[in-house]
C-alpha cells in the first residue's frame, strides 16, 4: 500500500535539517552543567531520554519501570550491566569455512599464482594436465569464497541486530556499536566473517572497561591487522597505515603528534601480524632499534607506544569527546571536555565513571542534549522495533537493506574513520528513504520480497540461464550473446583454458547458497490494535497522542497532531475508536504518518 503524506506533513520535512542547531543555544538551562541530576528532577520524559541514548529506546512500560527509580539507580542499572543475567544465543554459524582456504589470498590473481606453484589452491587440486579448465575449481573456491562470507556476513549483521533488540544490556550493545564505527573495520577487505565475529565479541567484552585493554587489543585484533595491512610492515619496509591511524583516528586526533612519530610508531609495531585467527609476534621481521615517539626515546615496542599516548592529556580528551558526540549532542565545550578528560585520565581510562558522570549530569538532560540527536540508521531502525515492544527483528522487509538504504551496513564502514555521523546521514536520497522507512514494514510485500542472501547478479543469472539451454561454458559466459562479443579477461583466459572467471562467479553463487544457511523470513507481529485498547486511547486524539508519545522523543506540533486526529476519523468515520475490520489497517496507516514525520528521524 501507498499513502501519500498530507501537505501539513509534507511542509515538515524542511525544519529536519536544523534539528541539531538546538546545541549551539549555550543560554539554556543546565547546558554544561557537570553536577548530578536530583531525584526530585527526574521524571518519565528524562526516563525515556537516559533508555534512548544509553540503548535503543523501550517501549512505555519499561520506561515506566525506570523512572520509577532513582536516577543513580537507573545508571547504575544501566552502566553496571555484568550482573544482568541473559540468554541471548551465540551466532548460528554455517561452518563455511575449510582449512584449505586459510590463509585466505589477497586477490583471484594471488590465489592462481599459488595454485599454479604449489598445484593446490584454497584446498583444490589442480585438475590433471590436458584437462580443459584445469585451475577452474581453485577459482570456482575463490568466488564461492568472497560470496559465502558476504552472506554470512549478513546473517552476523542480523544476529547482532537481534541482541541489541533483545538484550537486557542495552548499554553494552550501544558502546559495542560505538567501538565498531571508532574501530572501523570493514568486512570488504578482510574477507573473513570469522575475524568481524571475533573483533565484534571483543568490542563487547571490552565495551565498558579500561580503554587500555580494549586498545591492545583491538591493536592485535586479527581484523584490524588485515584491515590496516600490518602484516606487511616489516623492519625493512615499514607501513605507515597501522601507525598512523593509531594516531589519527584511534586515539589523538590530528595535529597533536608529527610525521616522525607516525613512522617511529610504525617501526614500534613492525612483526605484529596474525596466523589467521590469532595475533602472532614475529620477531625475525620487528625492529629493536631506538626510536623516538612524542619526546620519549628507547628501544620501543607497540607496548610502549600504547602507554606513551595514553600518558598525553589529548588522548583522553579525544575519546571523552567523541564518546560525549556519541550519547550526548553533537558540540562539547571546552570546559566540560577539559574536566571529563581528567577524570577519565585520572580513573586509568575507566569507561563507566565516565558513563555515570555523563548519564548523571544535568547537561544531559538539558534542552541542547534532548532530541537534538539525528539517529543512525541501525539506531532508527532498532529503536523503532523495541518501541513496537517486538521481539525479534523482521525481517520482510530486509534489516540490512533498510539501513543500507540510509547509509549504514553492520560490518561494512565507509572507510577506517567509520561514519561520519550527524548531519551527514541526512541527503535528499536518504531523507526520501528515511520518511518511508517503516512502509515495508507496517505494509509488508511478502510476495515481491526477494531475500538478499539468495540475489545473484544480473549478469551471474544470465550466464546460469544460458547454461541451462544447453550452451557451453565458452558461449554462455560472452558479454553478449547475440554479437559474440566476449569481455577481454574472459577472451585471455580461454585462450589458455586454465579457467572462466565469469563461470566461476556464477558457479560461487551455487557454492555459497548450498553452504550458508538460509536467514528465516518473517514479517513484524504487530497488534496496533491491542496497543491502542492497552494503552486506554478511545478516541483518535487520544491514539493520535500515544503514537507521538511512544514513538518520538519530541513533541508534535498541535497543528500536526490535529491532521493526524483528522485523518485518522477520517479513515474510521468517526472520533470515537470501534473494533471493526478497518481498525487495524487505519491504524498502520496512521503510524506510518507519524513515523514520516521529522520529529521521528531525532532522539
Amino acid at each position: 500500500m501507498r499513502l501519500r503524506l498530507p501537505p501539513a506533513l509534507l511542509a515538515l520535512v524542511s525544519v529536519l535539517a536544523f534539528a541539531s542547531l538546538r546545541t549551539s543555544a549555550q543560554d539554556q538551562p543546565w547546558v554544561n552543567d557537570l553536577s548530578p541530576l536530583a531525584p526530585s528532577e527526574w521524571n518519565y520524559a528524562r526516563a525515556a531520554h537516559l533508555i534512548e541514548r544509553a540503548g535503543f529506546g523501550a517501549p512505555p512500560e519499561e520506561v515506566a519501570r525506570i523512572a520509577a527509580l532513582t536516577p543513580q539507580q537507573a545508571v547504575n542499572e544501566l552502566v553496571d550491566y555484568q550482573s544482568i543475567r541473559q540468554d541471548l544465543q551465540p551466532f548460528d554459524e554455517s561452518l563455511i569455512w575449510d582449512p584449505g582456504m586459510d590463509p585466505f589470498p589477497p586477490s583471484r590473481a594471488e590465489a592462481v599464482r599459488i595454485a599454479r606453484e604449489k598445484g593446490v589452491g584454497l584446498g583444490e587440486p589442480v585438475l590433471p594436465a590436458g584437462t580443459q579448465r584445469r585451475l577452474q575449481p581453485v577459482v570456482d573456491k575463490f568466488f564461492y569464497s568472497l560470496l559465502a562470507n558476504g552472506i554470512e556476513t549478513q546473517r552476523l549483521g542480523l544476529w547482532w541486530a537481534n541482541r541489541m533488540l533483545a538484550s537486557k544490556r542495552p548499554l553494552e550493545e550501544k558502546l559495542t556499536l560505538f567501538w565498531h564505527g571508532h574501530f572501523a573495520t570493514g568486512q570488504n577487505k578482510v574477507r573473513d566473517y570469522r575475524m568481524m565475529l571475533r573483533q565484534n565479541e571483543l568490542f563487547r567484552t571490552q565495551a565498558s572497561g579500561h580503554f587500555r585493554d580494549l586498545l591492545v587489543g583491538i591493536l592485535k585484533d586479527p581484523a584490524m591487522l588485515v584491515y590496516l595491512d600490518n602484516g606487511e610492515n616489516i623492519k625493512s619496509h615499514p607501513n605507515e597505515n597501522f601507525g598512523r591511524e593509531l594516531l589519527e583516528l584511534f586515539t589523538m586526533g590530528v595535529g597533536n603528534y608529527s610525521e616522525r612519530d607516525v613512522r617511529e610508531a610504525a617501526r614500534a609495531f613492525t612483526g605484529w601480524t596474525n596466523d589467521v585467527l590469532v595475533f602472532k609476534f614475529d620477531a625475525s621481521q620487528h625492529d629493536p632499534g631506538t626510536k623516538t615517539f612524542l619526546g620519549k626515546t628507547g628501544a620501543l615496542d607497540g607496548g610502549d607506544i600504547v602507554d606513551t599516548i595514553l600518558a598525553q592529556p589529548v588522548t583522553a580528551e579525544f575519546i571523552t569527546a567523541k564518546l560525549y558526540r556519541f550519547l550526548v549532542r553533537d558540540e562539547i565545550a571546552p570546559a566540560v571536555k577539559v574536566e571529563l578528560a581528567r577524570a577519565y585520565r585520572e580513573s586509568g581510562y575507566d569507561m563507566k565513571p565516565l558513563l555515570k558522570r555523563m548519564f548523571l549530569s544535568r547537561d544531559f538532560y538539558s534542552p541542547a542534549s534532548v532530541g537534538v540527536q539525528i539517529k543512525s540508521p541501525v539506531q532508527l531502525v532498532v529503536s523503532t522495533y523495541r518501541r513496537m515492544g517486538l521481539r525479534e527483528i523482521p525481517t520482510i522487509p530486509d534489516f540490512g537493506r533498510m539501513t543500507a538504504a540510509l547509509g549504514q551496513s553492520l560490518f561494512e564502514p565507509p572507510n577506517v574513520a567509520g561514519w561520519a555521523g550527524g548531519r551527514t546521514w541526512i541527503t535528499p536520497s536518504t531523507l526520501l528513504n528515511r520518511g518511508n522507512l517503516m512502509r515495508g514494514v507496517l505494509f509488508p510485500d511478502v510476495a515481491g520480497f526477494r531475500p538478499p542472501d539468495r540475489a545473484m547478479s544480473a549478469t551471474d543469472s544470465r550466464v546460469g540461464q544460458r547454461l541451462a539451454q544447453g550452451m557451453s561454458i565458452t558461449d554462455a559466459t560472452k558479454e553478449d550473446g547475440d554479437t559474440g562479443t566476449m569481455a577481454e579477461s574472459n577472451m585471455m583466459v580461454e585462450r589458455d583454458e586454465d579457467y572462466n572467471t565469469r563461470y566461476a562467479g556464477y558457479k560461487g553463487y551455487l557454492m555459497a547458497w548450498e553452504r550458508t544457511k538460509l536467514i528465516p523470513r518473517r514479517t513484524a507481529r504487530l497488534d496496533l490494535t491491542g496497543m491502542v485498547r492497552a494503552a486506554g486511547a478511545e478516541t483518535t486524539d487520544a491514539v493520535v497522542e500515544h503514537f507521538a508519545k511512544r514513538f518520538l522523543s519530541v513533541p508534535l506540533p498541535a497543528r500536526e497532531r490535529g491532521v493526524l486526529a483528522k485523518f485518522l476519523s477520517d479513515r474510521l468515520g468517526s472520533s470515537r475508536v470501534q473494533p471493526g475490520e478497518k481498525l487495524e489497517e487505519s491504524l498502520r496507516e496512521l503510524l506510518y504518518l507519524v513515523l514520516s514525520t521529522p520529529e521521528y528521524q531525532v532522539g
